[in-house]
C-alpha cells in the first residue's frame, strides 16, 4: 500500500519495562482515516460565522483557536460524522 512520506512510524515514550517486543514485523503499512471510512463534516453556522469574524478582526496574518465538536461513526459502521459545534479563541 502506498505510504505518503510524510507520514511517520507511531513512538511510544521509553521506559524501563515494556509489554511487547519493539522489533518492527511485516511490511509497512499506511493507517488512514479515510481508507476505511467516509468521513463527514457538519459545521454549525455560528460557529463557522464566529470564526470568520475572529479571522477578520485579528490583525496578524495567523493566529490560533480551537474548533472542538464530537466524532461519530454512523450507525451502518460505513461512515463518521465530524460534528463541529464551538470556536475558542484560545490564549495568545
Amino acid at each position: 500500500r502506498f505510504v505518503p512520506k510524510r507520514m511517520v512510524p507511531f513512538s511510544f515514550p521509553l521506559s524501563k519495562c515494556a509489554l511487547w517486543d519493539p522489533a518492527p514485523m511485516g511490511d509497512v503499512i499506511g493507517s488512514h482515516i479515510t481508507y476505511y471510512r467516509n468521513p463527514k463534516l457538519s459545521m454549525m453556522e455560528k460557529t463557522l460565522r464566529l470564526a470568520y469574524r475572529h479571522a477578520k478582526q485579528n490583525e496578524k496574518k495567523l493566529f490560533s483557536c480551537f474548533l472542538l465538536g464530537s466524532l461519530a461513526v454512523d450507525e451502518d459502521g460505513e461512515g463518521m460524522t465530524l460534528t463541529i459545534d464551538r470556536f475558542d479563541p484560545g490564549r495568545e
